[in-house]
């Protein structure tokens, strides 16, 4: 996997396994877009793994996979005799929720390392994604998570046989005791700061063309740390180099306005931050105050001629019942989406529209 400094651009040592740049303390980066060539695409099996060719791994890395990926695409109508909306079911990947994607294609590149130990942190859907592949490569999972997070979130990552440390605090917190952990010396396998795993969640990308017959015209995803978005982006962006894809859909995330950074500074610039606080929020999987790719999501949302939204806590709890009503069970995070398809429905938004659900409602408390 070659990767590079997001700010001066040299590349990292290797060897010394950092999980950012060691001179400038930057983000790191895939040192170049992903490559799509439908030519390689595996024409048996299921799953992400048939793109594995998309994949920044190893020719001899073996596949760590539960069977994620080519989860379905349904079609349903908000209200009778509207128009149809195709939801992107990634709650149905084998822990719950889209980040197996991401977390497959990560801990086949851990294992390809000889990486036997390591330390992650999450509120909830990251960490239980982690700690179930750990378990199936065979790595030592301790993950730190704040102490809020969803008591069955925290059950799950228990059951895989991950130490989970609770911090009390926001969800700040538990990055920074996450961070006190890598300096000691723990290998961080950061789901946000590595970026190998922004592969796996691009594949969503391109089993929607397949799904779809063609490219969405929007879709709309929760944003926290926005690694879905931009993955999705840099796979739409791969699928239109190949000649797929004419036209790069218009990207929408959807934020907590309890805690919406992205929204912030989409609508109000850098300025907007000194309004944002980390506030409670139904929808915990986003309380991210300081997204670290988040110059990158907005350069994707504005790349993309896509836009940022926020939905209030009772716009989360109305979005959730609403789309039990249709048939989705899902957690207050991917409820998210239900306002912002009222809206960019009545607004006339591009078609076909997708929207990702990205957890299980199993996932959290029912009341």
């Amino acid at each position: 996997m070659s990767l590079k400094c997001t700010s001066c651009g040299r590349a990292p040592d290797a060897a010394a396994r950092d999980y950012r740049c060691a001179v400038c303390g930057s983000m790191l980066d895939l040192a170049g877009p992903l490559h799509f060539d439908p030519g390689q695409i595996t024409a048996s099996g299921h799953g992400l793994w048939r793109y594995r060719h998309t994949f920044p791994l190893p020719p001899a890395a073996q596949p760590v996979t539960l069977g994620e990926g080519g989860t379905p695409l349904v079609a349903a109508q908000l209200d009778a005799g509207g128009p149809v909306v195709h939801f992107k079911l990634e709650s149905l990947n084998p822990t719950g929720s889209y980040k197996d994607r991401g977390t497959a294609v990560l801990l086949s590149w851990l294992q390809s390392q000889g990486i036997t130990a390591a330390v992650e942190d999450s509120s909830g859907n990251a960490g239980a994604s982690f700690a179930a592949y750990a378990a199936r490569a065979g790595v030592r999972a301790r993950i730190f998570a704040p102490a809020y997070a969803a008591a069955a979130k925290l059950a799950q990552m228990e059951m895989y046989g991950a130490e989970v440390v609770r911090v009390p605090g926001p969800r700040s917190h538990a990055s920074e005791a996450v961070v006190q952990a890598a300096r000691a010396g723990a290998y961080y396998a950061s789901h946000v700061f590595n970026p190998v795993g922004l592969a796996g969640l691009a594949t969503i990308a391109y089993e929607l063309v397949e799904q779809l017959g063609g490219a969405p015209g929007t879709v709309l995803m929760p944003v926290g740390q926005g690694s879905l978005l931009l993955a999705l982006h840099r796979g739409f962006l791969a699928l239109q180099a190949a000649g797929c894809i004419a036209q790069l859909p218009q990207l929408v995330g959807v934020q907590a306005e309890a805690c919406a950074p992205l929204w912030a500074c989409f609508h109000h610039g850098p300025e907007g931050l000194g309004f944002v606080s980390e506030g409670e929020t139904l929808a915990e999987g986003v309380r991210i105050r300081h997204p670290l790719r988040g110059d990158a999501v907005l350069a994707a949302v504005h790349a993309s001629g896509g836009q940022v939204l926020a939905a209030t806590e009772a716009q989360i709890e109305t979005g959730r019942r609403m789309l039990a009503q249709l048939g989705f069970f899902v957690e207050p995070t991917s409820a998210l989406v239900w306002p912002a398809l009222r809206q960019l429905l009545a607004s006339g938004a591009a078609q076909p529209v997708v929207a990702v659900l990205t957890g299980h409602g199993l996932k959290s408390a029912v009341a």
